[in-house]
């Protein structure tokens, strides 16, 4: 496939081209492993971005994606479970729905599973894990609590 590279991109690569021009738009270190993931494809493993793909060429634009899926999720693992929880709350608290509801599905469903990058070591799976389970259930008793407070208030 032949890449069309304006001049304007001649000094960028698709790297630098995926960051500032949409992850760098994403709020949350959550919100951009998740968006990571989305442009994996779930059947073969490889990602997925047909804008980047005509800039870049596959190879490069497929590079990318991966090593910036690596290393947002190297980033979320680094962060202490406070700034987790803070920067996972904000992540719901922006796509819609009853935050209660969404705890209630990750609860059972564990969607945050697919987000993890291929190749990861097996501690670090584990680790995200134990830390998505203890966040959801650290949220839904932070939201819990809050109806409760909520119900204890005089009506106005």
């Amino acid at each position: 496939m032949r890449v069309a590279r304006p001049k304007s991109l001649l000094d960028r690569d698709a790297k630098e081209d995926l960051w500032r021009h949409t992850l760098s738009q994403i709020p949350t270190q959550f919100g951009k492993l998740q968006y990571l993931a989305s442009l994996r494809n779930p059947n073969t493993g490889t990602y997925e971005h047909h804008g980047l793909i005509l800039l870049f060429g596959e190879k490069e634009a497929g590079r990318a994606m991966r090593v910036l899926h690596r290393q947002v999720f190297a980033e979320w693992l680094n962060c202490d479970l406070a700034a987790q929880e803070a920067d996972l709350f904000e992540y719901m608290s922006g796509i819609g729905g009853p935050i209660e509801s969404i705890l209630a599905a990750w609860d059972v469903l564990e969607p945050w599973k697919q987000y993890v990058p291929g190749n990861v070591m097996v501690g670090e799976k584990a680790l995200y894990s134990a830390d998505m389970r203890t966040l959801v259930s650290l949220l839904r008793c932070r939201c819990d609590a809050d109806v409760r407070d909520q119900d204890a208030l005089p009506p106005r």
